[in-house]
């Protein structure tokens, strides 16, 4: 039998560069796109995190998050999560940000940010839908054009994901309280009392294009659209608070009158 999946902390160099060589394997990326050991080493020790999900002796997930700090007030930038190949669709990942919420709970801080690709649906789905993180800024090109086979040759847009760790949408995602969000104007409405519902919504191809051959100019319209309307929404005060995974994917945005 698969030895069951525990997550901890990780404290010791063998663990940090085992987290090093998951991630090559993972990403398979350059040296020059690889976090190095000693960053896993100063994250643990300056108020960050870096958790590790075993099977057993065996590292088959982890999380890296820095420490940061906005207007005086403390918070957690998680920077890298990945899954081993073999152990993904597992509820591994849930996992890893649940440890993560609880122990920055405990050092009272009570956000947690991170960027993700709005192309990406799947991570799009698990950060708004399943987690109850919500988006209000965009981030045009945020690392640059990498040599990541994972960021497709694209610039590297992103969403800013904000984690509220004690928000009541939050715990109720957390708790399993709400059933899926097909029906997102109706789930919304009843998390954010304060959202002028039923918004607006920005929509999303199924795929992403790829930046090589004759699909390169695509990539970029699609790129440059979705840039002009998260940015148009956000500065008409509307948040990103959950996505349409049906045939027609779509962001859900809702203006806030509440502050978070």
């Amino acid at each position: 039998m698969n030895a069951p999946v525990v997550i901890r902390s990780c404290h010791t160099r063998d663990e940090f560069h085992a987290c090093v060589a998951l991630q090559r394997e993972i990403w398979g990326e350059e040296p020059l796109e690889v976090e190095p050991a000693t960053m896993f080493v100063v994250a643990a020790h300056t108020g960050g995190q870096v958790i590790g999900a075993f099977a057993g002796d065996a590292l088959v997930g982890f999380l890296l998050a820095v420490a940061g700090v906005r207007d005086g007030v403390p918070y957690l930038h998680s920077h890298m999560t990945g899954i081993k190949d073999g152990h993904r669709d597992q509820g591994i990942g849930r996992k890893l940000k649940l440890f993560q919420r609880e122990e920055a709970l405990r050092r009272g801080i009570k956000l947690i940010e991170w960027t993700f690709d709005p192309l990406e649906l799947r991570n799009a789905h698990f950060n708004l839908n399943r987690l109850g993180a919500i988006c209000r800024k965009y981030l045009p090109n945020l690392y640059g054009v990498t040599t990541s086979p994972l960021h497709r040759g694209l610039r590297t847009d992103r969403l800013l994901a904000e984690w509220h760790l004690e928000c009541p949408s939050v715990i109720a995602r957390i708790d399993g309280a709400r059933g899926e969000t097909q029906k997102a104007e109706v789930a919304e409405r009843e998390s954010f009392p304060g959202g002028d519902v039923p918004g607006t919504r920005i929509s999303v191809p199924a795929s992403a294009p790829d930046s090589a051959g004759d699909d390169a100019p695509n990539a970029i319209a699609l790129q440059d659209r979705l840039r002009d309307e998260f940015t148009k929404r956000f500065a008409e005060g509307f948040h990103a608070v959950a996505i349409d995974t049906s045939a027609e994917p779509s962001y859900i945005l809702i203006r806030m009158q509440r502050t978070l």
